[in-house]
């Protein structure tokens, strides 16, 4: 190989010749961000050129060429083996600069075209001077040749001209004019590359390896495609166009990784990770003699599983109503964990080994497997491992179906028997498991069973799940939960652990109506329901723990009958499992935190009794020691376990950071309820808000004709809090937008909220908000302080920074959160606003927050 410093004007100009993008390459994609750094360094170099500085020009990079198979000696074509984002960009710009210039002068404009851009005595494909690969081809040619329509004016190639076309236009300003000859002469004669040129005979595939094997620059998808067709020196094209377009036309790039990874584990290899693909699938092509018959046949076979997968993608396209029903069920439930044994049970379908009545039955068992896992809170961190093994250990002795069956029926696979199901309804907390759209869909299934003659149009309802006994009972609940209460339960021990059992859960359209009223309020409201489950809770004449008890019988009788048991009862197992929760649980208490008997037990679905008697009598349990009674004590009948070290248990928590009031009590600021103990082992793709949470900006024009959220948001607040309050809310409001922040508002009707966010809209991953608002539903507004959304996103993974964002908030007068909620989401009161001070010290911490984020941005 040869290596020279070069500038663009001396690769591309002079002779006829053509730089070949081979079909191995990814498609053109450079962004915008890629394009102003460009336009600014080519800005650069023209104001050194107008004011005839002598600075050095500026290095853009390399350009990796390797002679083309169809080289002759009279028309020589180059491989582009690395460089082509480069050198498609500078060729756009140059196009744009033509048309640019091409009514006034087209003279120049001809040249342009003439020297860098096509073979004018060439035709066809030849005519261009850069030939890009086959899926951007057409949109290039069509600019280069001034040939643009409808059909070709999208994507990411008319993206960057029509940027090179604009800040041309700009340039044109006649407060700052730019020579558009100087930008173009910046372009040619400015920018340097370095040209490594291959010699014949050179192994390109290695070459390309060495450069973008690096995990950075290409996806594994990207690798693995640039092998194949490497691979395929005399059957690219075809392949190519009969089998890789389409299938790279209906996927994404991540689902194109997802299909090719999929392909490996339906061979049988369970162990493959997403990330090591194009090595595992090199190491099997190169494990014998491959050939490009056999590449061509892999592809082939690619190409057949991707009208399977894009099906999956997309459950309308299913033409089977019973396997369309499944499939748009696991799609709702975002169970991409099953897509192994999906495509296994597609792909038996259509090679005519089990017909659409056995696939439905067998996605019947995935539905189950996932939703009574989900009832019966078994972590969901094997799943990926359980169902990547299906089709390399799928019994070959029985049809598929039973043999799926018989797979998830392992003990070692903690399917939830029906006894199982039955306790877990009355006991679990339900509505803090799993993710909001799962706890919905269940309850839609639940109501689907009533097989009501009108049955609801889900997708069209937009229901919220409602829980009948409120979050934030009133006097009225609470004195019905003490006529509930054993003797030694308290009415807030009943209510923190029935509150999010299936038994107390509904759907509803009405929520915001229902709040926190006394039940026979809500009666009123339930009875014009359409919902048969909302009839049901209408037809009783109170509701305490006895009626939700009944009720949660009822749904999982009905659950038991919508999804299939596991082939064996595994008895009483999934105590073993509640315990082990509790371990998990209290083993992540931070420091300088306490939890009580009663909030252990509501999170595990248990009695504030049993909890205490197992951890006085399981020895080495983490933390155990920092269960306290509710009201902040050491119970009387604790003790160390045997292995235990004990000594003085206050000094040990102490020692912990939990601080002690004047009566001797654990400071309650410093207590995790059973809702905080549910964040500390969420998963972190868990939504807990029964998806409230709704970073997309709404504005008045979203809901024409009817209420906006954001005069819900300010109704709520009005209805809960003094006019004072409000106002500095509003303030609040307008100075976050002040800063740059925008606001998005829930979409609860209960209870809705409005968020403080900084960049893109669009869901989860996307923006950025320290604080979320809240109505207080007759307790006035609370600031929620989200440190756990925080943590997953830069730059406030760096504990420090969210730890300075918790010192700040602090010197507001009246807030003390302690530094053990800083991976939680806890909250002060919106009253606190009212205060000059507080106010101007909250919105100098969002100043300095808005500051941290855009300094993480640029770093």
């Amino acid at each position: 190989m040869q290596a020279k410093e070069t500038l663009l004007a001396d690769l591309v100009q002079g002779r006829a010749q053509q730089f070949q993008v081979p079909l191995y390459q990814r498609t053109y994609s450079w962004t915008e961000k890629h394009l102003k750094q460009l336009w600014s360094d080519i800005l650069e170099q023209a104001e050194l050129l107008e004011t005839g500085g002598k600075a050095s020009t500026h290095f853009l990079g390399s350009v990796v060429l390797a002679p083309s198979p169809q080289n002759e000696a009279t028309f020589p074509r180059w491989l582009v083996v690395d460089g082509q984002q480069r050198l498609t960009t500078l060729t756009l710009a140059l196009a744009a600069i033509r048309d640019h210039i091409a009514e006034a002068q087209p003279e120049e404009a001809e040249r342009i075209d003439e020297e860098y851009l096509i073979n004018k005595r060439k035709s066809g494909n030849d005519h261009l001077r850069l030939l890009p690969t086959q899926a951007d081809r057409p949109q290039f040619a069509a600019h280069i040749r001034g040939a643009v329509t409808d059909q070709v004016a999208g994507g990411g190639v008319a993206a960057a001209y029509g940027f090179f076309r604009r800040k041309l236009v700009e340039a044109d300003d006649p407060a700052a004019p730019q020579d558009v000859f100087r930008l173009e002469q910046a372009i040619t004669s400015r920018l340097t590359l370095v040209a490594v040129t291959a010699e014949r005979g050179d192994n390109v595939h290695r070459i390309f390896e060495s450069l973008n094997n690096t995990g950075l620059k290409l996806s594994q998808a990207d690798l693995l495609r640039n092998y194949l067709f490497m691979r395929l020196p005399t059957r690219g094209e075809h392949v190519y166009e009969t089998y890789w377009l389409p299938l790279q036309d209906s996927l994404s790039n991540d689902e194109l990784e997802q299909l090719m990874w999929l392909q490996l584990v339906l061979d049988g290899d369970d162990r493959v990770r997403r990330q090591d693909l194009y090595t595992a699938q090199q190491q099997r092509f190169e494990h014998g003699e491959v050939g490009e018959p056999e590449i061509e046949a892999y592809i082939k076979e690619l190409h057949r599983h991707g009208a399977l997968f894009h099906r999956m993608l997309h459950p309308e396209e299913e033409p089977d109503p019973s396997v369309r029903a499944h499939l748009r069920r696991l799609d709702a439930w975002q169970a991409q964990v099953t897509y192994p044994a999906l495509m296994l049970l597609l792909d038996r379908r259509e090679r005519g080994e089990l017909d659409s009545p056995a696939t439905a039955r067998a996605m019947s068992y995935i539905e189950s497997f996932l939703v009574r896992r989900m009832i019966c809170r078994v972590p969901t961190n094997n799943l990926n491992r359980i169902f990547q093994a299906v089709p390399g250990q799928l019994p070959l002795d029985v049809p598929v179906d039973q043999g799926l069956h018989q797979l998830l029926s392992a003990d070692n696979r903690f399917w939830p028997d029906d006894d199982e199901l039955r306790e877990k309804a009355r006991t679990a907390p339900f509505y803090q498991y799993g993710r909001w759209n799962q706890r919905r869909m269940v309850l839609e299934r639940l109501e689907e069973s009533y097989e009501h003659p009108e049955p609801v149009d889900f997708a069209a309802a937009q229901l919220t799940i409602e829980h009948v006994m409120p979050q934030s009972p009133g006097d009225e609940w609470l004195e019905m939960l003490r006529e509930d209460a054993a003797d030694s339960e308290s009415a807030e021990d009943l209510h923190a652990r029935l509150q999010h059992t299936l038994g107390n859960l509904t759907l509803t359209a009405v929520n915001s109506e229902l709040s926190n009223h006394p039940f026979e309020r809500k009666q009123g409201l339930l009875q014009g329901s359409h919902l048969e489950m909302n009839r049901r809770i209408t037809a009783t004449e109170r509701w305490g723990a006895k009626e939700i008890l009944t009720r949660a019988d009822e749904l999982a009788e009905r659950a038991i009958g919508l999804w299939p048991a596991p082939l064996r009862g595994v008895g009483r197992a999934e105590r073993s499992r509640d315990w082990h929760l509790a371990h998990q649980v209290l083993a992540a208490l931070p420091h300088g935190t306490w939890t009580s008997y009663g909030d252990l037990a509501a999170f595990l679905g248990s009695g504030a009794q049993a909890v205490g008697t197992h951890l006085a009598n399981t020895p080495g349990v983490a933390n155990a020691y920092r269960v306290l009674t509710s009201d902040g004590k050491v119970s009387d009948g604790v003790r160390w376990a045997p292995q235990d070290t004990g000594g003085d248990i206050r000094a040990r928590l102490t020692a912990d950071g939990v601080r002690f009031t004047i009566s001797g009590a654990a400071d309650p600021a410093q207590r995790l309820t059973s809702d905080d103990l549910a964040l500390l082992v969420a998963d972190a793709d868990e939504d807990q808000t029964d998806g409230e949470e709704d970073t997309t900006r709404r504005t008045a024009a979203d809901d024409q004709g009817e209420e906006t959220r954001a005069d819900r948001f300010i109704r709520q607040l009005t209805a809960d809090d003094s006019p004072e309050t409000v106002e500095a809310v509003r303030a609040l409001l307008a100075r976050w937008e002040a800063l740059g922040g925008w606001i998005g508002y829930g979409a609860g009707h209960v209870t809705t909220s409005a968020f403080l966010v900084l960049g893109e809209a669009g869901g989860p991953g996307h923006g950025i908000w320290p604080l979320t608002l809240y109505p207080g539903s007759g307790r006035g507004g609370t600031a929620e302080v989200v440190f756990q959304h925080l943590a997953a996103r830069e730059p406030f993974t760096d504990r420090a920074l969210r730890a300075e964002l918790l010192r700040r908030l602090n010197e507001l007068e009246g807030v003390d959160i302690p530094e053990g909620k800083l991976q939680l989401r806890p909250s002060f009161r919106l009253s606190l606003l009212e205060k000059d001070h507080n106010h101007k010290l909250l919105t100098d911490t969002l100043a300095w927050f808005r500051d941290r984020w855009e300094g993480g941005r640029t770093s």
